[in-house]
């Protein structure tokens, strides 16, 4: 297998601009469905996304025309409640805590990953997250809701499985082909947990905003993502994707009028350097995958932010 070529200067600079833009998209697609919350819920948000997603992505990738082993199968399914946890984590925590602080909290799973993932002095990096962690939380006179926090963190825990398993599923198949599974078992589950409840309450208007915010999150993003990574390293996106949680900040105060605290600027700022030097030390090795690096979808790098 011959080495992928580096990418070219303009060819990065590309690339660098539709992680950026895929990155811009969750966040207003999160901000976004923060506002629709008051109408549905945050479960039922949540579950209307993952639904719509669901019959988009299954009317691109067409999975009936791939073949999926047994154990591939599996691993969808998992993938699929894995999705399913962190986007009604989400949901949940962000009813409670700003944008910035629950973006930053759920990427204590991804981060957690590289951390383990990380070779010698890598893992010290999981010091200066948690600093981050207590920065954005502030427990020592309870800033952040408790419950919110623990939505989040819950959310972490998802997300991190999730990109365990999108590795996994990425090297079997498709990373398109493997989501047209996934995504259904993910709206099936959250149907079963809040569909009845939120079922009663749509109409056309609102079925019509679903559609547009599961393009925005994460149809398009996810799109994006993997032209991206045909234009950039998995180590160069991973960094960028790093930088989301300050994002997720500027977006919670330009449209939320979310305005953080200091302690809390500091601790996405922690979280955000914990990210870039877990990303540096925590590639991983080819060898590992029989796809090529160019294919993103077998790389944590490749799955690190598209669904939430």
């Amino acid at each position: 297998m011959s080495p992928t070529p580096a990418p070219s200067t303009s060819s990065a600079s590309i690339g660098s601009m539709m992680a950026f833009a895929a990155m811009g998209c969750v966040q207003l697609g999160l901000a976004a469905s923060i506002g629709l919350a008051g109408t549905l819920g945050s479960e039922g948000v949540a579950w209307l996304r993952l639904a719509w997603a669901a019959v988009i992505l299954v009317a691109i990738a067409r999975p009936w025309r791939l073949k999926f082993s047994r154990a591939t199968l599996g691993i969808c399914a998992l993938l699929g409640l894995a999705t399913a946890g962190m986007t009604v984590g989400f949901m949940k925590a962000v009813e409670t805590i700003p944008l910035g602080t629950a973006s930053a909290l759920e990427f204590m799973g991804p981060l957690a990953v590289a951390i383990i993932q990380g070779r010698g002095a890598g893992r010290w990096w999981a010091l200066v997250a948690a600093a981050g962690v207590l920065g954005l939380t502030e427990p020592w006179h309870g800033a952040a809701d408790l419950t919110g926090v623990l939505f989040a963190l819950g959310g972490a825990g998802c997300w991190a499985a999730y990109v365990l398993l999108t590795q996994r599923a990425g090297d079997a198949v498709d990373g398109i082909g493997a989501l047209a599974i996934s995504m259904p078992v993910a709206a099936l589950a959250a149907t079963l947990v809040v569909g009845p409840s939120a079922i009663g309450r749509l109409d056309v208007q609102l079925l019509a905003i679903g559609f547009a915010l599961a393009l925005l999150l994460p149809v398009i993003p996810f799109s994006l993502e993997l032209l991206a990574l045909r234009r950039l390293t998995t180590a160069a996106f991973g960094t960028l994707m790093c930088l989301e949680p300050a994002i997720a900040m500027v977006v919670g105060f330009l449209i939320l009028h979310q305005v953080p605290r200091p302690a809390a600027i500091a601790g996405i700022v922690m979280v955000i350097i914990a990210g870039i030097g877990a990303t540096r030390t925590g590639r991983r090795d080819p060898a590992q995958s029989e796809r090529s690096v160019d294919q993103p979808a077998s790389t944590i790098a490749g799955k690190v932010d598209s669904l939430r």
